[in-house]
């Protein structure tokens, strides 16, 4: 109930200020605070649906509905890199698709743990008045066997592209502008043991 509370308070405090923001198109120091969080918390909350869908104990419905809900997280046409100690190759796949791949894995267990979620690019002005950024974050992918014995585990350092774009939406016959932020392609900068 807090967590909603907050992102209640978070996309009310965006939604607020657009008024103001409307005529210069910049986005205040405090306006980007609010973004930033937003987008961290977008990110948090993607990093646990990738442990609910790739857990194999999960039920197959449950999973799915997890995945419609991950998926309205990201920008249409989005993609998420998968790679491997196996080789070099990188391989991208549509949100979708990357999810139901995690579902499948030929593996008794799976765990999946995100960390190190932080910016690295601050939020840049585009030309059409969409402004995009970068989060980094590291993911540790452990597979299991039946019998519970560790059969494959990697580190890998993925870079998340952030949108936040103008947006409105009418509410008791009044049009409120707001900013929205979705996530974008997932790209693989390394992976290592």
């Amino acid at each position: 109930m807090r967590k909603i509370s907050t992102l209640l308070a978070v996309v009310f405090s965006l939604m607020i200020g657009y008024s103001v923001q409307a005529q210069t198109d910049d986005i205040s120091p405090e306006r980007k605070q609010a973004i930033d969080s937003l987008a961290l918390e977008k990110v948090r909350d993607l990093s646990k649906y990738v442990s609910i869908i790739g857990n194999k104990s999960t039920p197959w419905s449950e999973a799915n509905r997890v995945i419609d809900r991950a998926e309205e997280l990201f920008m249409a046409g989005a993609e998420m890199g998968v790679s491997s100690l196996v080789g070099p190759e990188v391989k991208y796949y549509n949100v979708r698709q990357y999810f139901e791949r995690l579902m499948r894995l030929n593996y008794d267990r799976v765990e999946i743990e995100w960390f190190k979620i932080e910016y690295v690019s601050d939020l840049q002005r585009q030309p059409d008045g969409t402004y995009v950024g970068v989060i980094t974050i590291f993911q540790k992918f452990s597979a299991y066997d039946k019998e519970g014995g560790l059969v494959y585990e990697d580190t890998t350092k993925k870079d998340i592209t952030v949108y936040v774009k103008r947006k409105e939406t009418q509410i008791g016959g009044r049009i409120i502008g707001f900013w929205d932020v979705l996530l974008g392609d997932i790209r693989v900068k390394e992976t290592s043991k």
